[in-house]
């Protein structure tokens, strides 16, 4: 069996029946994963993008249009514009897995090798440090599956020289004014000189690495969840973690806040850290428009405003309503804080802190402002609007983790006692 043939065998991503469409380029590496799918019995469909912004874009289009005439496959031929700016093979990459995503039935497969995959590693690592780097492209991510990632370049190549089958080559990936180009053209062939199997020991360790990603990210799940689950922690207790730890768990905060991929170098991991030792309130840029905020030793980050309040939301008993990054609960019998049914009388209604609201806390003797008591207990300020204040007939009953109002709370003898209680979800 051709070493691309059986590296899609084993990959396990193209499967006997199922619909597969395949991204066609023209390319070497795309004709030979289209007729490896064919080979291996999938239902095979193809999608080539014309981008046109090459003199030979088509002729590219009419060569896949003939081969898959000639394989009796399906073909779907789209054109897109292109941003004029910015990095022009990822606006192309993005645009092709745009229409993919709209045209496949299943899941579509791209070409990428073991070659790819070597290019992409060593790219990734001259320009962004850190683990996420050498994990390279995975096998399958959603829909999109890459058969291909354990044959190199030369194989595919090989392939297509053995079954007869034609490609075109596109200029433009020789172009040293792309950076892949140069990693292509000047770092792989220098790498081969010292092991001819440089791709895939390359290949080989990314592979590994993800393996190992999986036991790491578990470790910062735990983690994160001994500290609270987020989106703030004490930088006490995170102190208390081995560093390695620390690291994968502010780059989860932070990736959390960001709404996407955003690494944390090793220094600005030990800048957020050091925030703690001025005292009081402080931050950091850590670009993009992220943002590191300690407060009274709490530690969260914020990629812009603060997000707004939640909506407030009528909480029945028993009963489990969301808000905001909260879960709140009310049960007969005991929970976080036991309130009496005679006191509440009705509907409870969570919502949160309004300007000017007060409550008699349990133990004060008095009333206070909430404002006061969240200043007392050392709350930060970008997390009050979006606690818990749970209320009835107007009056509050209990704000998480802050206070319980002593007009509400129950005897230890109340068998009716509702219990409340709330968690980060």
């Amino acid at each position: 069996m051709e070493p691309a043939l059986r590296a899609a065998a084993d990959s396990e991503l193209v499967k006997e029946g199922s619909p597969l469409l395949v991204l066609l380029s023209g390319g070497a590496d795309s004709v030979c994963l289209l007729d490896v799918a064919l080979r291996l019995g999938a239902d095979v469909s193809a999608l080539h993008v014309n981008y046109g912004l090459r003199a030979e874009a088509e002729h590219d289009e009419a060569h896949c249009r003939a081969l898959c005439s000639s394989l009796e496959v399906p073909l779907t031929v789209e054109r897109a514009w292109l941003p004029s700016s910015g990095n022009l093979q990822a606006h192309a990459r993005d645009a092709r897995y745009r229409l993919a995503e709209r045209h496949a039935p299943g899941d579509y497969a791209a070409a990428h090798t073991a070659t790819d995959q070597a290019e992409t590693v060593l790219y990734r690592l001259a320009v962004s440090p850190g683990r996420r780097a050498l994990l390279g492209m995975e096998p399958r991510r959603g829909r999109l599956v890459r058969p291909l990632l354990a044959a190199t370049r030369d194989e595919t190549r090989a392939y297509c020289h053995a079954r007869g089958l034609t490609w075109r080559e596109d200029a433009s990936n020789e172009d040293p004014n792309f950076a892949r180009a140069r990693v292509r053209g000047d770092i792989l062939p220098a790498l081969r000189t010292l092991s001819p199997a440089a791709e895939r020991t390359v290949g080989e360790t990314a592979r590994l690495l993800r393996d190992e990603a999986e036991v790491l990210d578990g470790v910062m799940t735990d983690a994160l969840a001994g500290l609270g689950g987020g989106p703030a922690v004490e930088l006490s207790a995170l102190s208390e973690l081995p560093i390695g730890v620390v690291r994968l768990v502010l780059r989860s905060l932070a990736e959390d806040a960001f709404g996407g991929d955003h690494s944390l170098s090793r220094a600005q991991v030990d800048d957020v850290l050091a925030l703690g030792k001025r005292g009081g309130s402080s931050s950091l840029d850590l670009g993009d428009g992220l943002r590191a905020v300690v407060e009274y030793g709490t530690l969260r980050f914020r990629r812009g405003g603060d997000a707004p309040a939640p909506s407030p939301v009528e909480l029945g008993v028993p009963g489990v309503v969301r808000f905001g990054a909260w879960e709140v609960s009310s049960d007969i019998g005991r929970g976080e804080v036991s309130v009496s049914a005679e006191a509440v009388a009705g509907s409870l209604v969570v919502r949160s802190w309004q300007d000017g609201d007060r409550m008699r806390p349990v133990g004060l003797g008095g009333t206070k402002s909430l404002q006061d008591l969240f200043t007392d207990r050392k709350v930060p300020r970008a997390l009050r609007r979006s606690l818990p204040v749970v209320e009835a007939a107007g009056e509050i009953v209990w704000v998480a983790g802050v206070a319980l109002d002593e007009r509400f709370a129950s005897e230890p003898e109340d068998q009716r006692a509702i219990g409340l209680s709330a968690r980060r979800v």
